[in-house]
């Protein structure tokens, strides 16, 4: 054996202790490694399940807005003169029945005036008497009786009526007509000195002391009706269907005890642009209630007919819910109808189509799951759980 050939032999035989000795050693390493348990397979979840039934769903509609007084006024004053004081302060918070004074302007001057025309209005009369005696003898005595009555603080009454066309125009030839609208139009004037109210209710605001001169065309206060007020709401365009006036509405308040039953009175023919949105005013009234109050409510609509109502998280992106079909979940599209803070009302589900009753965290399409007392498909036409609807 040459030299060449030991070489190769001794290359060889370490090459082979090498070998053994690697597997010696992973032998030893797998037999003192510990036993490592195998992961558990991941359980299928268990859900409970809801069977859709259409039906006539109730409906109602949240609204909310701010209260406002139905009838309130600004009280201007149509004469010049000073503020005189009334039985009552004209003060905020002050209340005046129906017809009671709420203010009076000093009515002297006017006055006065008046009384003057009513005598120069007795002068010309009188001095139409001899002539109406001589060319107009039938009726001399009709104005006679007129002129016995006539009363220069009383309220002027009509001239007695002509004959005939000739005495219309004879009157007339004299002025008194004239004179007589005259006085009529003073005589209405001085109703203005006082300003009674229209109808019962409180001061407001007011502007003027007595005391003080008032100017024609002057604001002096407001006057508010404390017995009905109206509420102002915006409803959307889409759920306008559901509702006509006369509808009744409940009504609370977050900051006063207490509720108020109210009516739809009217619903604006006009759209918001921007909102779509359109104004619905409801009547309401009651003791508490102050103008200016946030109010909510709730509108007794018109009821969804065949339709199904699920609680509001039950929804997928507000379009879709799931269903279970052969063990799995499936995510189906929907009609949603409506959609209140705490359910919806949607269509597009048979009757009897089992649906999650509960959201689940995690949930996907095709997802297996499992019913809950039962490891099969879940039997729509056999409804175990409950029925979703009115």
């Amino acid at each position: 054996m040459n030299n060449l050939t030991a070489r190769r032999l001794i290359i060889v035989a370490a090459i082979g202790v090498l070998a053994i000795a690697f597997f010696v050693n992973k032998y030893f390493e797998t037999a003192n490694a510990p036993n490592r348990p195998t992961p558990p397979p991941t359980p299928t979840p268990q859900v409970e399940v809801l069977y859709a039934q259409s039906t006539s769903v109730a409906s109602k509609l949240e609204v909310q807005g701010e209260l406002a007084a139905f009838n309130k006024i600004d009280i201007f004053s149509e004469v010049s003169g000073t503020l005189q004081g009334t039985d009552k302060p004209f003060k905020v918070g002050s209340y005046f029945p129906k017809g009671s004074v709420l203010i009076r302007v000093d009515e002297t001057e006017a006055q006065l005036n008046l009384l003057a025309q009513k005598s120069t209005l007795l002068n010309a009369v009188t001095q139409l008497m001899p002539d109406l005696k001589i060319d107009y003898p039938e009726s001399f005595q009709q104005w006679k009786t007129y002129l016995d009555n006539y009363d220069v603080e009383q309220t002027l009454q009509s001239f007695p009526k002509p004959l005939n066309d000739q005495e219309k125009y004879f009157i007339a030839s004299r002025n008194l007509l004239s004179q007589f609208y005259t006085i009529k139009s003073l005589e209405e004037r001085l109703n203005k000195y006082e300003v009674k109210a229209p109808f019962s209710g409180v001061i407001t605001q007011t502007s003027i002391q007595p005391g003080a001169l008032v100017r024609s065309g002057q604001k002096l206060g407001e006057l508010m009706n404390t017995s009905t007020y109206e509420l102002e709401v915006t409803i959307p365009l889409k759920d306008l269907k559901y509702i006509t006036a006369g509808s009744t509405v409940k009504l609370s308040s977050r900051d006063v005890a207490g509720n108020w039953n109210g009516r739809i009175k009217r619903i604006n023919d006009q759209v918001d642009s921007g909102t779509q949105t359109v104004k619905v005013f409801i009547s309401v009234n009651g003791k508490k209630l102050k103008e200016g109050m946030y109010m909510l409510g709730e509108v007794d609509a018109k009821a969804i007919q065949d339709a199904i109502r699920i609680p509001r998280n039950l929804l997928v992106n507000q379009t879709a819910v799931f269903t279970v079909h052969e063990d799995q979940l499936q995510l189906q599209q929907v009609e949603v109808l409506k959609i209140t803070e705490d359910y919806a009302v949607i269509r597009g589900l048979d009757n009897g189509t089992p649906l999650l009753s509960s959201k689940l965290s995690g949930a996907f399409d095709g997802m297996k799951v499992e019913v809950k007392g039962s490891s099969n498909q879940v039997n729509s036409s056999n409804p175990g759980n409950a029925a979703v609807g009115g």
